[in-house]
């Protein structure tokens, strides 16, 4: 790699929300944009970690492809050569510096994973696999295979990041300079900015956050949503008996989520958009108007969305898959040669 590498991906199984829009794509597109030229940029579609948790394997393929178009039709240019969007399971050196790191990785390591700990926890002993387990290590591999410096996390993944960077460290100390190590979280930060701490919460349930993941789903405001039953959403959203409009997440969370949706939405700063609505006393009428804005913007997305080529997107996957190969091998057969599964120069 001739650049410094910036590395993202989202998940494929499940459907996205706006909160992964903008929280994470949008933000990393915006980046891509601004720093392709300076930096490589590779957007992955992480389809190996899908299944760590029990997913529908008939919808999968069609799910990874959906994730490519969602990446396009926010706006990601699949013609800039610093840009790459590939699936992980298409660079099998994933799997196979997977297992490598995996011998160099205690029990006890794993064990102390807060994502693992509360994910087993809600699964059972008896839905909990292997591969859950040892997901933050297949996440390593994810970042180290291409000497990835920066690396956009959320909180849940921060521990993670942690051991990408304590591995990738041991590995280096016992067999010399094999990998680039992740800067640390408050370089992450740094780079970044505040918008990667980003958190849109839970429609119904305000002191948690909107997620992908959640089987109800009636507090989440899906890209895929029919424009018409999000915004019943909105209509429902939990708010106080206050009765007056703040930007207050403490005391007055729901009213704050909504606020900090409608600046997502219009684009403009929280203080702006709070002193438009500040003291407002109609709930009614203020989550009327967001549910029309949110309607719009889904409304818009999903038409650009339904535009998307396909042809394009597994072009796009095809190019980069062949870069991400070549880049990858290389490093993997560096840590080959090092643990001794092949001849050194």
């Amino acid at each position: 790699m001739s650049k410094p590498v910036i590395l993202t991906g989202l998940r494929a199984n499940n459907d996205l929300t706006i909160g992964n829009y903008f929280g994470a794509i949008l933000p990393m597109i915006e980046m891509a944009e601004r720093r392709a030229g300076e930096f490589q940029i590779n957007m992955f579609v992480p389809d190996l970690h899908s299944f760590t948790t029990p997913i529908d394997h008939d919808r999968l393929l069609e799910q990874i492809l959906q994730a490519g178009r969602m990446f396009v039709a926010a706006g990601l240019p699949l013609d800039h050569d610093d840009i790459n969007l590939y699936r992980q399971s298409y660079v099998p050196a994933h799997s196979e510096l997977t297992w490598i790191l995996d011998c160099f990785t205690g029990v006890g390591e794993m064990g102390r994973m807060i994502e693992y700990k509360d994910k087993s926890a809600k699964l059972g002993d008896d839905r909990v696999s292997v591969g859950l387990f040892k997901y933050p290590i297949l996440m390593a591999a994810d970042i180290l295979l291409y000497g990835a410096i920066y690396v956009p996390v959320g909180e849940d993944q921060r521990q993670h990041l942690e051991y990408a960077r304590d591995i990738s460290e041991r590995m280096n100390t016992h067999f010399g300079e094999l990998f680039t190590v992740p800067l640390p979280l408050e370089k992450q930060t740094e780079f970044f900015g505040k918008g990667q701490a980003l958190r849109i919460m839970d429609l119904a349930d305000p002191s948690k956050k909107m997620s992908k993941s959640d089987e109800s789903g009636k507090g989440v405001i899906f890209l895929a949503d029919n424009p018409d039953e999000a915004a019943k959403k909105i209509m429902s959203a939990t708010t106080d008996d206050k009765a007056s409009v703040n930007y207050n997440p403490i005391e007055q969370p729901g009213i704050s989520n909504l606020l900090q949706i409608l600046a997502l939405l219009r684009g403009h700063p929280i203080d702006d958009v709070e002193a438009a609505y500040k003291g407002q006393s109609s709930y009614g009428d203020f989550k009327r108007m967001v549910a029309d804005e949110v309607a719009g913007f889904l409304t818009a997305f999903q038409v650009k969305l339904a535009d998307v080529d396909d042809n394009a997107v597994i072009s796009a996957f095809e190019r980069s898959e062949k870069i991400a190969n070549e880049q990858a091998n290389a490093t993997l057969l560096k840590v080959q040669q090092a643990v001794g599964l092949r001849p050194r120069d």
